[in-house]
């Protein structure tokens, strides 16, 4: 998977390609991140990106010409990439979004600045908008991280286990079960018996249940967009028949 991140700041993604599974990632040649400073693509000897809107009001607009530059630059390179606009008014962004975008060749993030950017971009220029959520950043760099985060986890090798994006909170509607490391006692709270028990066909029954109670107290919501599966249904109907034998006088 290629990346190429449109930024008047591409400084930012120094510290961001240096650690973790980023790192591991680009060492291994599974992904490729680059950046594209707009600027480069601005007249005059001051490289202005951006401009006072149209009509008046306060901020600035970022200029439709260096970003129509910095856009065609990157396709030239990458022909085939999905081009997205970083903005609040886009698609908002999930795990399943994740996974379309996974199965892309390349990507095109378009991080913008200020007020936002000339609305004439949208025209020819990009595929499509997304929003990392419904609140408001100084610029799409941090969005464009969370991207490439979310989206380099789907691309196979890039986890440790082949398995391990799929267990992921949110991979299938449900939040992931709880986690316990050593010590086995941590001031008074033990780790559940069963997973001392070397049992795993129970082990991953109390994982699924314990996934199930989360995200049932924590994002029901999740749980109304999910088929569930017959074992499921039977934990919460046993759910039901012990709360019965709590509220029954």
């Amino acid at each position: 998977m290629k990346f190429s991140v449109l930024t008047i700041f591409p400084e930012l993604f120094d510290s961001f390609r240096a650690h973790g599974m980023i790192r591991r990632a680009l060492e291994n040649e599974k992904i490729e991140i680059a950046t594209v400073q707009i600027r480069e693509f601005a007249e005059g000897r001051h490289r202005v990106t951006d401009d006072r809107p149209y009509g008046g009001g306060c901020g600035m607009v970022m200029k439709p010409e260096p970003l129509a530059g910095a856009i065609r630059h990157a396709k030239d390179r990458w022909p085939t990439a999905k081009t997205i606009l970083l903005t609040p008014q886009g698609r908002g962004f999930s795990q399943k979004l994740a996974r379309e975008l996974a199965a892309e060749d390349a990507l095109i993030l378009i991080c913008g600045r200020y007020e936002g950017v000339d609305e004439r971009i949208g025209f020819g220029f990009v595929d499509a908008e997304v929003s990392i959520g419904d609140f408001i950043l100084t610029g799409g760099e941090l969005a464009a991280m969370v991207i490439i985060d979310a989206v380099s986890r789907l691309i196979p090798g890039v986890l440790g286990g082949d398995d391990s994006a799929q267990k992921d909170s949110f991979s299938d509607h449900l939040l992931e079960h709880a986690h316990y490391t050593r010590p086995q006692d941590f001031e008074g709270e033990s780790v559940p018996d069963v997973l001392l028990s070397g049992n795993h066909a129970e082990i991953e029954k109390w994982r699924l249940e314990a996934s199930l109670i989360r995200t049932f107290l924590k994002r029901r919501d999740l749980l109304q967009k999910r088929p569930l599966s017959s074992e499921e249904t039977g934990i919460l109907r046993e759910w039901c028949r012990e709360i019965e034998k709590i509220i029954s006088p």
